[in-house]
């Protein structure tokens, strides 16, 4: 993977669908361990928004390529009393080798990598979920085999993680369709940008009928109906999305084998039951620990590790 070495990525759109490809098989090598990795380097992970999965997946991945972690709380950094970006983001790169960032404003990401030297990979923004679609579609390629020609169904808010979907589907030649309530759509620019990867060889799909959407499906998908920052709207939301709930009679209009994922936190209840998420077509804990492998495929690459 010496193609990404030094590169940042700050959305799946920053890849070919060769790159994509090469760090799932590196994922599935560093996860079966027949392959073992050195990269003694230093990660920083600086975070304005909670977590649990990608703070902890990303820890481990370094600490298991012998590399280290400094974990860069903007509460206790002076980044919570107002330093510009441009200002911390000189300053971090002549102590790190690489950071990860998760944010609001995808701009603010943009600024920082523009800043900085070292490589900048997109831990969550309210744009784009890259990493997390890494760990996606190696899920769904550990279950299928392959993953050209399979469909994918996303139901629910039309968010980051729907965005860096279509991007993620499109570049392995996977269909992909969005089911959201009128006026929830993905970002209208990224829709776009995952239809000419596509390019007419697969369908990038938005819809508003969720039961049309599911129908062939082997990947059913959803996150929460209102994501970080937008907990003000989270009751509003509840009326708006009631049909978008993947549940029993939701599943079986797919195909027999399909398999269920959520990138968690999960409401259950809400965009998912508990009776599916604990089912036997859930893969959501496979998916949740993909996340490690993925990320360990994505900094060894970019590190160069050896």
């Amino acid at each position: 993977m010496a193609a990404l070495i030094g590169r940042d990525l700050l959305s799946l759109a920053d890849l070919s669908a060769t790159e994509v490809q090469e760090l799932l098989l590196l994922a599935t090598e560093l996860k079966s361990q027949r392959l073992k990795l050195h990269c003694p380097k230093v990660l920083g992970l600086l975070f304005s928004k909670a977590s649990t999965r990608t703070r902890v997946s990303f820890t481990v991945a370094m600490y298991q390529l012998g590399g280290q972690v400094i974990d860069l709380n903007p509460n206790v950094t002076q980044v919570s009393r107002g330093e510009p970006i441009e200002d911390t983001a000189r300053v971090l790169d002549r102590y790190l080798d690489i950071l990860a960032i998760r944010t609001f404003a995808q701009q603010d990401l943009e600024i920082f990598a523009h800043y900085a030297k070292i490589p900048v990979i997109n831990a969550l923004t309210d744009l784009g979920h890259p990493c997390q679609v890494l760990a996606d579609l190696m899920t769904i390629q550990e279950c299928f085999g392959t993953l050209a020609g399979l469909t994918l169904t996303y139901v629910g808010d039309g968010n980051n993680v729907a965005n860096s979907l279509m991007l993620g589907c499109a570049l392995v030649g996977m269909n992909v369709r969005i089911a959201t309530p009128i006026g929830y759509e993905p970002n209208a620019a990224i829709t776009e940008k995952a239809r000419a990867i596509a390019d007419n060889k697969t369908e990038v799909i938005l819809t508003n009928d969720p039961e049309a959407a599911v129908k062939g499906a082997s990947a059913l998908y959803t996150d929460v109906w209102a994501s970080m920052g937008q907990e003000a709207e989270a009751d509003a939301r509840l009326p708006i999305f009631q049909s978008y709930q993947i549940n029993e009679p939701l599943l079986s209009l797919a195909l027999r084998d399909a398999i269920v994922l959520h990138c968690l936190p999960a409401h259950r209840g809400e965009e998912i039951t508990g009776s599916v998420i604990e089912g036997s077509h859930s893969r959501v804990w496979d998916q949740a620990e993909n996340r490690m492998h993925a990320q360990k495929a994505l900094l060894a690459s970019i590190l160069g590790a050896e």
